[in-house]
């Protein structure tokens, strides 16, 4: 069956003019004339019968039918070259661990620890990305993922990594307007989207009403929480073992030490049929070891 594909020099032509709105500047990137990359772009209009770029005033702006073709031949091409990227070095690695992971455990915990995974295993390329909710495993190109929650991923092998306790951390600054417990609940509440409760389970645990528990400023990422406290935002409710550097620097405090136990905890998720792959079952074992060992 014929399939109805460009040429590939067309499409990167079309995707780098499209981001520039520049036939000379997309020519500069790509080591082509103005000429060749305006050439390459009137041959993919004629193959797709619509104009993808009109002159307004002298400017090259994007039709409509444009903005929404060079928004997916962009993906398209990212994806392509990150497939040819993992074939070339397919033959370099006995195997490749596409993982998922929390960006604020990675950055803080994980991320550190990879130079003793790299030595133990250089047979083994790691691939990270970063995803906060689970997904579908068919639908994606990863092999493995951080979680954090409840062991109810569909389809996927759950094995338990560690829990947390959460502890209310804050700027040296901030730290001397409170002296009592009661105190936290008139101070600016940091809150993370994810986990919308926390502040009221904690009030609840130290028997402190708190009608402000669930307002405050909210943010995306656990790291931003971390900078937003760090900055005199306000109060952040923070597992400990993310905020370990920042307290041992003196950037943050602990006003109390009365830490929760969350309900919920980390997993290495993965699909069943992953269950058996070599570089899974190597990093499962790694990051097992590295947990026994804190």
């Amino acid at each position: 069956m014929r399939r109805f594909i460009p040429s590939t020099s067309c499409l990167i032509a079309f995707e780098t003019a499209a981001r520039y709105l520049s036939f000379t500047q997309a020519a500069h990137e790509l080591h082509l004339t103005q000429g060749a990359v305006s050439r390459q772009t009137a041959i993919l209009e004629e193959y797709l019968g619509t104009k993808l770029f009109e002159r307004i005033q002298r400017r090259l702006v994007l039709t409509e039918a444009g903005r929404e073709y060079a928004l997916q031949v962009s993906t398209i091409l990212q994806q392509i070259e990150m497939a040819t990227f993992q074939a070339m070095t397919h033959n370099n690695a006995i195997g490749v661990l596409k993982l998922a992971i929390l960006p604020t455990f990675g950055i803080k915990w994980l991320i550190p620890r990879l130079p003793k995974f790299t030595a133990a295993h250089p047979d083994v390329l790691l691939n990270l990305s970063t995803e906060v909710l689970p997904f579908d495993f068919s639908q994606r190109q990863v092999d493995a993922a951080i979680h954090f929650g409840e062991p109810d991923w569909p389809g996927a092998v759950m094995v338990r990594l560690m829990g947390e306790e959460m502890v209310p951390v804050c700027s040296r600054a901030l730290s001397k307007q409170v002296s009592r417990v009661s105190d936290l609940a008139r101070m600016t509440l940091l809150q993370h989207t994810t986990r919308p409760q926390a502040w009221r389970d904690w009030f609840d645990h130290v028997g402190v009403d708190c009608p402000n528990a669930l307002f405050g400023p909210r943010f995306e990422q656990l790291s931003m929480v971390i900078q937003a406290a760090v900055a005199g935002l306000g109060v952040a409710l923070m597992p400990k073992f993310l905020v370990e550097t920042e307290i041992r620097l003196g950037q943050l405090l602990v006003p109390f030490p009365i830490a929760v136990t969350s309900a919920q905890s980390y997993y290495l998720t993965y699909p069943e049929k992953n269950a058996g792959k070599p570089a899974v079952i190597k990093f499962r074992d790694w990051i097992l070891g590295e947990l026994q060992g804190d």
